[in-house]
């Protein structure tokens, strides 16, 4: 409803007002109701909610203006309008692809969309408000066939950021030729073939052996170097040993020896029989000295 339809509407009004006070109360009174009746039949407004944009149709035609959130009002009859949700929407979809190498690939992504708020005439227009089955799953499929025959399978698990990056350009390009916006991107999962899944749990489990036995390899020659270090060290020390003993440190040795004996000893000669001289440990080094 343009500005010249509310001012032909309000002046219709005013006549209809002033003609009926000239006739009286009760004539002014039935007009006012018959106002508010037709009033409300026609419901001569709409409301738009919050993340929504008002279509304005007029006999079915969509025209070129966009109503923004709050109250407008609208011609009866003449003009409709189509609610547009343009809020951020999610899509979840289950993809089959097949990778470089041949590899099956079924994979589940998830989208984030919302329709660009200026232009939901033209979707309406263009797709209505049912294009997610119509532009948004079939992009997405084409898009995962088109990103995944780059890559192997292997790439898929190992890249998996890359090829998330991949795929989300690649909808961001297609979708925004419908005036379809992409917030956001993200795989799901991944799943492959039951030889191919069994062929990488064998590999991991191959690396992860690999992987200890050249850890127990690190750890077995650590030990060895330091029993090698230790050994050297020891024989090092029993060399200097052998290096500070002289003959003097020998004799010292013998003497103390003795001085230790003949503290022990009790004074009592030992008896021999059958003649022989009275042994006595060290008295003749003791002279000696």
């Amino acid at each position: 409803m343009d500005e010249r339809d509310v001012y032909r509407a309000k002046e219709a009004t005013k006549a209809a007002m002033q003609s009926a006070m000239k006739k009286g109360p009760l004539s002014l009174v039935l007009i006012i109701v018959a106002i508010l009746v037709v009033f409300l039949f026609f419901r001569p407004w709409v409301q738009v909610g919050a993340g929504e944009r008002g279509v304005v149709l007029n006999f079915g035609a969509v025209q070129d203006t966009v109503l923004n959130e709050g109250l407008h009002f609208r011609m009866p009859i003449r003009q409709k309008v189509a609610i547009m949700d343009v809020k951020v929407q999610k899509a979840v979809t289950d993809a089959a692809s097949a990778s470089s190498d041949l590899q099956d690939v079924t994979s589940s992504v998830a989208l984030n969309y919302h329709v660009v708020p200026d232009k939901a005439n033209v979707v309406y227009q263009t797709l209505g408000v049912e294009f997610k089955e119509r532009i948004i799953d079939p992009a997405i499929q084409e898009v995962m066939k088109a990103v995944s025959a780059r890559y192997t399978a292997e790439e898929l698990i190992t890249k998996r950021a890359a090829v998330s990056e991949a795929m989300r350009e690649n909808l961001a390009e297609r979708l925004l030729a419908y005036n379809i916006a992409v917030d956001a991107f993200s795989i799901v999962s991944f799943s492959f073939s039951k030889v191919f899944t069994e062929a990488i749990e064998a590999k991991q489990t191959a690396e992860q052996l690999a992987l200890k036995s050249k850890r127990d390899l690190e750890r077995i020659k650590i030990e060895a170097e330091q029993k090698i270090t230790a050994a050297k060290a020891e024989a090092e020390s029993l060399r200097l040993q052998r290096a500070n003993i002289s003959q003097d440190l020998i004799e010292l040795r013998k003497v103390e020896a003795n001085l230790k004996a003949i503290d022990k000893w009790n004074g009592i000669l030992p008896q021999v029989t059958g003649g022989g001289a009275v042994p006595f440990i060290g008295v003749g080094e003791i002279q000696k000295r």
